[in-house]
């Protein structure tokens, strides 16, 4: 089946990477590592070819990659920032 063969991942993995770069939302290059750690994971065949192992790691990647990039990137500018002290109050 196609989830089998590394090049659909990694293909998946660019196309993601270029929709990151077309509309930035930051969530997206998440799960373009993620499908790149899946197809790379096939590639050098350290995962097996059943689809619900591949799922699990492709989410368990994607989130992990999102996280860290989340802190790395910081918050938006559209968020709002919640300030509990005022700095005329010392």
């Amino acid at each position: 089946m196609w989830w089998q063969e590394y090049w659909a991942w990694l293909a998946a993995a660019l196309v993601l990477a270029i929709l990151e770069i077309l509309l930035p939302i930051n969530v997206l290059l998440g799960f373009a590592l993620g499908a790149g750690a899946v197809g790379a994971g096939l590639f050098l065949g350290v995962l097996g070819a059943s689809l619900p192992a591949l799922l699990v790691v492709f989410g368990a990647v994607s989130l992990v990659a999102w996280l860290v990039l989340r802190r790395l990137l910081g918050v938006r500018a559209e968020q709002v920032r919640r300030i509990d002290h005022d700095i005329n109050q010392d």
